[in-house]
């Protein structure tokens, strides 16, 4: 058997490309290493080979099962700490998740992204700044979550296309605000391939209710992040593996009609402060 291993690794000797060259050797060795580890049978391995062409078929323009499949794998995670540590006051990133879209409206300071949901709103506010403590003007926030009832408009037909979804641009100052909905614990899809796999393994489906941020500015390093309710459920045991204790942040209740009509929300609301940190772009030799 290893010299099976060895011949199959010595194919790719010849691969033109030197980093495709080092996966794919790579991942002979280790999936080899896997198969005789666990002594894979005939019907494990075609189930295998099922589950991950179901997975395939699962896949469209609104739903990406592999994605999915990673993320409940903790492997999202894992590329992410790999590929993206922070470091000092930067702030930590965490999954993009499957169901981002590019190219959300462009919306001004303070407005709502919150089209069709009646939950109650929540005032979302910080400062885009560098390390330093400096305001980044103009940078890019690219928000998205899904409604109160747990699905994004993507998955929704009932919900307006980019409902809960927008960019908003750091002002001169560096500071943000934009209007949404307190985000709710939701669960993953698990009408597919993945949600038998969690089921398999006495795994529930559920995420921390957070909000989805891409921020990003000339010069700087771009952020894939959350902004997490202090008071969720599933902090502790989010099924992605996506939480991190810095991006958690305390969702203020406020019940005053004069505060909310100074808003232009109804009350009662929730406020939000989060401040995002963007590390400088590494310079080009």
């Amino acid at each position: 058997m290893e010299d099976l291993t060895a011949a199959v690794i010595g194919r790719l000797d010849t691969t033109p490309d030197p980093r495709l060259r080092e996966i794919m050797q790579a991942l002979v060795r280790h999936l080899h290493a896997f198969t005789r580890e666990v002594g894979l049978t005939d019907d494990e391995w075609l189930a295998g080979v099922k589950f991950l062409t179901a997975t395939g078929q699962m896949c469209d323009d609104k739903r990406q099962e592999f994605i999915l499949l990673s993320d409940t794998l903790g492997l999202s995670m894992l590329v992410d700490e790999i590929n993206h540590d922070a470091g000092g006051a930067a702030t930590e990133s965490t999954v993009l998740g499957p169901f981002y879209v590019a190219g959300a409206p462009l919306r001004d300071y303070g407005e709502s992204i919150a089209l069709a949901d009646d939950a109650p709103r929540a005032v979302v506010s910080g400062v885009v700044r560098d390390p330093d403590g400096k305001p980044i003007p103009g940078a890019l926030l690219d928000i998205w979550q899904t409604a109160s009832n747990g699905r994004y408009d993507v998955q929704d037909p009932d919900q307006p296309p980019f409902n809960l979804r927008g960019r908003f641009h750091a002002r001169d100052d560096g500071s943000y605000r934009f209007v949404t909905v307190r985000p709710m614990c939701y669960s993953i899809p698990d009408d597919g391939p993945v949600g038998g796999l969690l089921r398999a393994t006495d795994r529930h489906p559920w995420r921390a209710a957070h909000i989805h941020a891409i921020v990003s500015a000339d010069g700087y390093r771009p952020v894939t992040t959350h902004i997490f309710d202090a008071d969720s459920d599933y902090l502790d045991s989010d099924a992605v593996f996506g939480v991190k204790e810095s991006l958690i942040r305390p969702f203020v209740r406020h019940d005053d009609p004069a505060g909310a009509a100074r808003l232009g929300v109804p009350a009662p609301y929730f406020t939000v402060d989060h401040d995002f940190v963007l590390a400088p772009a590494a310079r080009r030799r």
